[in-house]
């Protein structure tokens, strides 16, 4: 995606290196990266700031288990279905 989110994919595997765990470097897809970013907003703006953060970790956690569970885990699928999600958040926002 750029070069600060390529570093920081690959601290990341070195941090798994250093405890004898070899993981390649995990990448940021823009289209994801994008709805990432949409996410964050909407949770900010509906609860509370410092939930941003932990949403996007959570939609992260969410693509690992649905692409472990046999889902789709290209891009555009999971960066369609975090938008899903951030809508479901918004229509409930504005009700």
């Amino acid at each position: 995606m750029n070069a600060f989110f390529e570093a920081l994919g690959a601290r990341f595997a070195a941090a798994a290196s250093r405890q004898g765990v070899e993981v390649p470097a995990p990448t940021l897809d823009p289209a994801v990266a994008a709805e990432l970013l949409e996410l964050a907003r909407v949770a900010a703006h509906t609860q509370e700031r410092r939930f941003a953060p932990l949403a996007s970790y959570l939609a992260g956690v969410f693509a690992s288990r649905l692409e472990a569970a046999g889902g789709p885990s290209d891009p555009a699928s999971v960066a369609g279905l975090i938008r899903e999600v951030r809508e479901e958040l918004e229509r409930e926002a504005a009700s």
